[in-house]
């Protein structure tokens, strides 16, 4: 996701552009992500985030009226256990509200009601690709192994976990995640409880089926889903929804989310060779289909100014 959107936005700027990836998009940990608009793991004080939040709400806003493939605005439930605050995203999400719990959910105490983009990131892969393609770009189907392989005079790193040995760094890590498909019996709204005392839940309807998550793991890269974890993972999300006590369970997955510690790199940073330029943007975490428009937004305009 970060990759191809940057892509079109580098092409759109009128700049040649060559996508290099050693893996089918629909191998990617982009394929398998819940993907809802929410910038996970991101907390206030970084200006920037909220710039990438917010554009990338606009831009999916965008996709989603104009039809592009697995895009829709969905109402979003997220429950609270204690009160908080109104989180530092609001500016970017127009109808944010806070509702007080008068105990009508035992154990909740608050939630944010909101409403934002979700994507079922198959056939949105495959449309990123097809725009690459149809807007000039070549895709070619094979790893890089150092950043020295790459004979142009910019090189933009979106190797998200292949950072970690590309760029050298050690901050870069797995997260972790692992899902459970199920059938939607009719489900159309979102819910989310980060602090479910036995581990996070989500419920995600898509057109089709219902993503229900997950885990938070840093530094695991097991990608075999555990049954002991779908179980729970389906206990605490039927618990959440009663509507699933009858849902089929479809599938199960696990993908490694490209963790960072200190968050995003996006930055200059000179090339191995005289005149030759490195764009990071990796360590997107949970929140790379959220954040990615904003990322290769201003990617672009790094890489223009060169």
């Amino acid at each position: 996701m970060i990759g191809l959107s940057c892509a079109v936005r580098l092409l759109e700027a009128g700049l040649a552009v060559t996508v290099r990836c050693a893996d089918a998009t629909e191998d990617t940990v982009s394929a398998t992500a819940a993907a809802v608009w929410y910038p996970s793991g991101f907390p206030a004080g970084d200006a920037r985030s909220l710039i990438w939040a917010r554009a990338g709400f606009d831009q999916l806003a965008r996709d989603a009226v104009h039809g592009a493939p697995g895009v829709t605005m969905r109402r979003t439930r997220m429950l609270l256990r204690r009160p908080a605050p109104a989180p530092w995203w609001v500016p970017a999400v127009p109808d944010f509200r806070l509702v007080e719990h008068t105990g009508q959910q035992p154990g909740v105490a608050q939630e944010w009601q909101f409403t934002v983009p979700t994507v079922e990131m198959r056939p949105y892969l495959r449309w990123l690709v097809q725009r690459v393609s149809s807007g000039g770009g070549v895709l070619e189907r094979r790893p890089v192994n150092t950043l020295d392989d790459l004979d142009t005079p910019v090189v933009v790193n979106a190797s998200g976990l292949g950072a970690r040995t590309l760029a050298a760094d050690d901050a870069v890590h797995p997260i972790r995640g692992q899902i459970v498909l199920v059938s939607n019996p009719g489900i159309e709204t979102s819910v989310r409880d980060e602090n479910h005392p036995a581990g996070p839940a989500y419920v995600h309807p898509r057109s089709t089926d219902i993503v229900l998550g997950g885990t938070v793991e840093p530094h695991r890269y097991d990608t075999t889903p555990d049954p002991g974890v779908t179980a729970a993972i389906l206990e605490r999300c039927r618990a959440l929804v009663p509507e699933l006590a009858h849902a089929r369970v479809l599938g199960q997955a696990a993908g490694l989310r490209p963790g960072r510690a200190g968050g995003i790199r996006l930055e200059v940073a000179p090339g191995t060779r005289p005149g030759t330029h490195v764009v990071h943007n990796y360590g997107h975490g949970g929140a790379g289909v959220t954040l990615a428009w904003g990322c290769a937004d201003e990617t672009a305009r790094i890489v223009e100014s060169l």
